[in-house]
């Protein structure tokens, strides 16, 4: 019977492996696993570990290791389908239906899996061969690093030059050629012609499914003038690459070892791959392909933050960058990704070489949140040296956040990149200055550290004015108020500008946040919302300020579309004028420029028509 992954994965979510192989194997607690003696070998020490987080065991007495499906195979001498229908049982789980239709299915996979192990163990032996080409790719295996037990450990083989050398010894045990061509194993011709091996001069990589049969091959290239390096089987009744990982078996067997918690690396290449897994740390690749949502959902179910580990170089950026755009709109509470970009432009295997395992090891650990790689790649985009750029930069933050499709997710996810955006364009704090006593009728602009003393009244009279809102920016926000459904086109721009007034920020932060969540709210419902963020006493100031701007829109003697009309052309303008004094504070080192020069006539002519009421007549 043909049992998919997910009904395994059910399977085993369903049953805690510490309840079934509880049942054979006295098992205490031990922090957040348990421990028994091993049901493998006679031991007085317990080193029988099972772990439910991971869905694992391993027997370290006897080296053995797997999930609850292979503990009764190991010590039932069960058959896979009889332990699976076992559990099924236990699981309350319906078996699939078997039908004569499916029988003939599962007999064909079968078929077709016998022949893959053949072709397998050719490939191996092919590697032992004593002929030049053979001696090449064992010479390239040893550049590598790689030991004779590593080549046997790993499975590792040549495929000869020779046209049909596979087709004709599987042909001659029996295999039909339609057959080896629905395995992958040989291309099939157009026009009729004899079909012949895929794979020629190349060093072979098995790809094993979770059941550890060997469903494909990768193949690289001997040949440094061959076109494809890296050449993997195409998509089979047995191999599909979007829902497979290579090395994943392995992987998990490093995973259900180690006691402690233990990372989950994702890697670039089949090498790479070895080269952790030699390392005892549990890596796997995709198939040749950006990692597809199929295989993201893989990586979860065994560890909650998996490691993204590329190249330092660009190229591995690159990769790394394909990596989070597709991972990003998955996001979940709890399920995320790490990134590791390694120095020096060096993969894994070159670090293994030439430092070392620990020194891979510990090169792993230096490993960056998801959203810190997402923030540094927008940010290095472009330069961000014009208000148009940072204001690109914001959208494009805001954008990225609203991809992922957990809404709280989105959302935190969006006040942290905005945070990140925040404190890299914050101003630096200006440093104490010893007090200084004030001459008669000195004083000090508002801003600096300190307002001048003279007299009392003269000190209460300029912190009210601090205090003071602008009414341009106060009829713009009571216009807002007024109308909630206006701030539907104009959300970047309220938020990358505001309203022109900092006393006005926490209001402006908290409508871009109402409307990011798509919650609709009326002029009622708004206001109670603002009232319970404690913003009551801000919205009474607005009010008094507005009814000082002679804001046509405020008015309600004119229509819905012509305020809008207006409001829309206010707004743009403060906006700009907002825009202008940043570029002027960014630009002081330019006094005297022409491009200083001309920013401050724009800044002071929209000014003028701001505060003079201008604006209202145009």
């Amino acid at each position: 019977m043909r049992f998919d992954d997910h009904f395994l994965e059910e399977l085993k979510t369903r049953l805690p492996a510490s309840e079934v192989i509880g049942k054979s194997v006295k098992l205490r607690r031990n922090g957040r696993e348990w421990v028994g003696l091993s049901p493998f070998t006679k031991e007085k020490t317990p080193s029988f570990y099972v772990n439910d987080h991971k869905r694992f065991f391993h027997d370290f007495s006897s080296g053995k290791s797997g999930d609850i499906i292979t503990f009764l195979i190991e010590t039932e001498r069960l058959s896979f389908n009889e332990a699976v229908e076992r559990l099924a049982a236990e699981a309350g789980m319906a078996l699939p239906a078997v039908t004569p239709e499916t029988r003939a299915i599962e007999q064909k996979r079968q078929s077709l899996n016998d022949w893959m192990e053949l072709a397998h163990k050719w490939f191996m032996a092919r590697l032992q061969d004593r002929n030049p080409a053979a001696q090449a790719a064992r010479d390239y295996l040893t550049k590598r690093g790689l030991s004779p037990e590593d080549i046997q450990t790993y499975g590792l083989g040549y495929s000869p030059k020779e046209r049909t050398g596979l087709k004709d010894a599987l042909v001659q045990k029996g295999a039909k050629v339609s057959e080896l061509v629905e395995c992958g194993l040989l291309i099939e011709v157009e026009g009729g012609a004899a079909p012949y091996d895929r794979f020629r001069d190349r060093l072979m990589f098995p790809i094993h499914d979770q059941r550890e049969h060997v469903v494909s091959f990768g193949g690289r290239a001997l040949n440094p003038d061959e076109k494809a390096k890296y050449l993997n089987g195409p998509e089979t009744t047995l191999f599909h690459k979007g829902q497979m990982l290579f090395g994943l078996p392995r992987a998990l067997k490093i995973l259900g070892a180690e006691q402690h918690h233990a990372d989950l690396v994702v890697v670039e290449g089949y090498m790479d791959v070895i080269a952790c897994q030699r390392a005892r740390i549990a890596a796997v690749a995709p198939l040749g392909t950006a990692l597809t949502e199929e295989q993201i959902e893989i990586l979860w179910r065994r560890h909650p933050e998996p490691t993204l580990c590329f190249d330092g170089d660009k190229a591995g950026q690159r990769a790394a960058y394909r990596a989070l755009d597709r991972a990003l709109p998955k996001l979940k509470p709890g399920k995320s990704f790490k990134v590791c970009l390694i120095t020096g432009g060096k993969d894994p295997d070159d670090v293994l070489r030439e430092k070392g395992a620990l020194a891979l090891r510990d090169a792993l650990t230096e490993t960056r949140p998801f959203v810190q790689v997402l923030f540094q790649r927008e940010a290095e985009l472009e330069p961000l040296d014009t208000p148009e750029r940072k204001a690109g930069f914001k959208k494009r933050l805001r954008a990225l956040a609203a991809q992922i499709e957990d809404k709280d997710l989105a959302e935190s996810y969006r006040h942290d990149l905005l945070a990140r955006y925040d404190e890299m364009f914050a101003p630096k704090a200006r440093a104490q200055t010893p007090f200084q006593p004030y001459k008669k009728g000195e004083f000090r602009k508002r801003g600096e550290v300190y307002l001048a003393p003279a007299m009392l009244e003269s000190r209460s009279a300029a912190v009210q004015l601090s205090k003071a809102i602008d009414s341009i920016a106060a009829c713009l926000a009571q216009g807002l108020l007024d109308q909630p459904d206006w701030m539907s086109d104009q959300v970047e721009g309220l938020e990358a500008f505001g309203f022109g007034d900092e006393a006005l920020d926490p209001l402006a932060r908290t409508l871009v946040a109402i409307s990011f969540r798509g919650a609709p709210l009326d002029r009622e419902g708004l206001s109670r919302h603002l009232h319970t963020q404690g913003l009551g006493a801000l919205l009474s100031e607005i009010q008094k300020a507005a009814l000082k701007s002679g804001a046509p829109f405020l008015s309600p003697d004119i229509s819905l579309a012509d305020a809008h009309a207006r409001w829309i052309q206010a707004f743009n303008a403060m906006s700009r004028l907002t825009a202008l004094e940043r570029a002027l504070n960014s630009s002081r080192d330019r006094v005297g420029t022409e491009f200083f020069s001309r920013l401050k006539l724009e800044r002071d002519a929209l000014r003028r028509t701001l505060r003079s009421g201008q604006i209202w007549q145009e």
